[in-house]
């Protein structure tokens, strides 16, 4: 675990330094401390380490410059070079974008000669850094250049990224914007940077990548005047790859701090973000107020263990579950919208980033249960883009659609809001707006109301899109239920039932099927080939499963329970080996061929408590727990995926999980805590206790919710909601 070590920072609210109570026990300990944002920054976790706030609008990072698949979010532990720290990151995506208004402070000689036009950066500016001289905690982040002798320090507001630079060498100090500055999957299509006073400049970045267009305006404002400001590879500041150089008078003082303020929709939303922020120069103060914010969200559940190591890799779970999504809108609601022209939220904030074929599973859910108000505005941010685009979103990028991944996922997340009566947004728009994306021709949908499949020889990964869609027409059957549609209510359900038609009841196993009716041919479940095959990021084996809206017509497919459990069970037993060129990548955090490290496989090892074997549930779940999660850089079986990855460890380890993440019913598993407290929005409590918890007593002996005898093995979101406790008294033989 790193230690943070600035100055002037109040003991109690970052350290474990553990301040008395009148009868001189103890007092609570921050939380903050258990976070370690480098967990996940190695392996193909794909998180950032540096500074940001819970659904901030800036992620204010290093960047090693590396363009490699391992640096999607811009930084990879394994790299010892920097090459700036920009203002936006992606935590955990399978592919990079944003890095954008990168900045580098540095004291080498600034001429044109060190720049490289059209290059993603330039070397000659880049730094070399060793992590016993970078620590981070959140909301702060600090590392040494080691090659001009520069420590930098960040942090962040809502939607200021403030910057504390000390150099070590008073001759030549100088900051370099290098808005051409580009890695991965984006580029810069114009870039802008003008100097409208002596301590500020201002400018923008238009790029193109992963999102299509996407637009970042900048004001920097400076505790000191510069004394020099040069541009490079533009004309009247403005060019595709511009640079724009900064430099202060030897004479002045070696401490400089910067203020960068961004906006999607303008300047001047920028300067009015910027002119919110009340905290002037003092750095400290701001470092302080991120911590305690922190400290505000992670309080939100508390747990209770000897276990220091497990301690820590809950509250950073936790921590990443709350980055993403991230604010959109300006202080004066301000945004781009998809039609390129600045838009204005009425009443709510605009959020961004909504991974949702990852996160409507678990992080959505819990949202639900800890921030209403957030699934409150996330669900009117979706409903504006249904309202501009005529379609919900299915991945939503800085005010761009990108199309990635498949299913209409906003839908599970809408549904799941309506279902548990959260919000004050209009329940008839978003059931207009569900209807809409289930009837659509977009990706195979024509074709599977059409054949009641989609074929494989028409539209690639053809079995998935399938599964997927059925699983979102049965949210949309449930909403119809409550809102007594009963014809759409029919029709929704019967084509919930159409993932029936892709199994081949002879081999078991959810496969393509042709237009012509016939299995699609050669077949191997442990074949994975990536967007030519059957299967999105997976194979037969991992998407067999994917069914928990219907897990009795499942395992009635299967032949009964025995049948399902035997083949269930095998699935976590059988070989790992996978077939195809996608199985180093997103089939990770392999156990037999159950894969933790990405989303289709994540309700699967639930499914033995509706088959009648709860005991196996416990068994596998607490072996993911122990074995795909741990307190280092690595500790990620796979990609983050804006907090999906780490949600279901928040769930899993208090000891339940949304298995059908739209039904409000959540499946017990195993809990890894002596005691976990849910502080609910509404001031009530929810408590699981798990008398003898231990590294062997992993499995449920017996439970009581408020006192009385649990029948069954999942609980409501009603029950949880309204407050209580659940004791899972634990041994260590299975309880059958």
């Amino acid at each position: 675990m790193k230690q943070l070590i600035i100055s002037g920072l109040i003991c109690a609210s970052l350290f474990s330094c553990a301040p008395k109570t009148e009868e001189g026990t103890p007092a609570q300990q921050s939380l903050t401390q258990y976070v370690d944002p480098f967990i996940g920054t190695a392996y193909h976790g794909h998180t950032f380490p540096g500074a940001a706030l819970p659904s901030g609008m800036i992620q204010l990072s290093p960047d090693n410059g590396t363009s490699g698949w391992d640096w999607c979010s811009g930084y990879h532990y394994s790299d010892s070079l920097i090459a700036g720290f920009s203002h936006l990151h992606l935590s955990g995506t399978g592919i990079g974008d944003l890095a954008d208004i990168s900045v580098m402070p540095t004291n080498k000689e600034i001429a044109e000669k060190h720049f490289e036009e059209g290059k993603s950066f330039s070397n000659f500016y880049r730094s070399k850094f060793n992590h016993d001289n970078e620590e981070a905690t959140p909301g702060y982040y600090q590392v040494l250049l080691d090659d001009d002798n520069i420590n930098v320090e960040l942090s962040v507001t809502d939607r200021v990224g403030f910057h504390r630079y000390t150099f070590n060498n008073s001759k030549n100090k100088s900051i370099i914007f290098d808005l051409g500055f580009h890695i991965n999957w984006d580029k810069p299509s114009e870039t802008y940077i003008k100097k409208v006073a002596d301590d500020m400049v201002v400018g923008y970045r238009f790029s193109k990548g992963w999102a299509p267009l996407q637009k970042v305006f900048f004001v920097a404002k400076f505790s000191q005047p510069f004394s020099q400001f040069q541009t490079f590879f533009a004309k009247e500041g403005k060019g595709q790859f511009t640079k724009g150089v900064l430099t202060f008078d030897d004479k002045a003082k070696n401490e400089i701090l910067m203020k960068v303020a961004i906006s999607s929709a303008s300047i001047e939303g920028a300067m009015k973000n910027l002119k919110a922020d009340k905290n002037q120069w003092n750095f400290e103060q701001v470092v302080e107020l991120a911590d305690a914010t922190w400290e505000k969200e992670l309080s939100r559940i508390t747990v209770e263990t000897d276990n220091e190591d497990n301690k820590t890799v809950f509250y950073t779970s936790l921590y990443h579950s709350l980055l993403a999504p991230y604010l959109f809108s300006d202080v004066d609601g301000g945004y781009k919208g998809y039609d390129n022209n600045t838009h204005f939220t009425k009443g709510y904030k605009k959020y961004t980033v909504l991974s949702l074929w990852d996160t409507f599973r678990a992080l959505k859910p819990l949202f639900t249960i800890i921030k209403p108000e957030l699934t409150n505005n996330i669900v009117k941010s979706m409903l504006d883009q249904y309202q501009e685009t005529g379609l919900l979103p299915v991945w939503e990028l800085v005010g761009n659609e990108n199309n990635c991944m498949i299913g209409y996922h906003a839908v599970p997340v809408v549904a799941d809001a309506i279902l548990k009566g959260i919000g004050d947004f209009d329940v008839n728009l978003a059931y207009k707006a569900m209807i809409a994306s289930s009837m659509s021709d977009v990706d195979g949908l024509d074709l599977y109301r059409k054949y009641k499949y989609i074929p494989s020889d028409k539209v690639n990964e053809s079995a998935s899109k399938t599964l997927a869609y059925s699983y979102d027409d049965w949210c949309i059957a449930q909403v119809a239920k409550k809102l007594g549609k009963t014809a759409d209510y029919e029709k929704y359900m019967e084509r919930s039932k159409y993932y029936k038609n892709l199994f081949d009841k002879e081999i078991g196993f959810v496969r393509g099927k042709k237009a012509d009716g016939k299995w699609a041919t050669p077949f191997d479940p442990k074949f994975s080939k990536h967007r030519k095959d059957y299967f999105t990021e997976g194979n037969s084996w991992q998407w067999t499963w994917f069914a928990p809206h219907d897990i009795d017509g499942l395992t009635e497919l299967m032949g009964g329970k025995e049948p399902f459990l035997k083949k269930l069970d095998q699935l976590f037993n059988e070989s790992s080996e996978i077939k195809g060129d996608h199985a180093s990548s997103d089939i990770t955090g392999l156990i037999g061929q159950y894969a933790h490290g990405n989303e289709p496989s994540h309700h699967t090892s639930y499914m033995f408590n509706l088959a009648g074997a709860p005991w196996l549930t416990q068994k596998y779940v607490n072996e993911i727990l122990t074995t795909m999660y741990t307190p280092e850089p690595d500790g990620l079986c796979g990609n983050e995926d804006c907090g999906q990855m780490s949600a279901w460890y928040v769930f899993s380890s208090m000891g339940f999980y949304p298995a059908n993440a739209a039904s409000g019913v959540y499946q017990i598993g195993s809990p890894m805590f002596d005691k976990a407290t849910i502080n609910l929005p509404n001031g009530k409590t929810f408590t699981v206790e798990a008398p003898n918890v231990s590294d062997k007593n992993i499995y449920v002996q017996s439970a009581t919710l408020n006192g009385k005898p649990l029948n069954g093995t999942s609980i409501t979101h009603k029950q949880l909601s309204e407050g209580g406790k659940l004791v899972l008294t634990m041994g260590s033989q299975p309880k059958k």
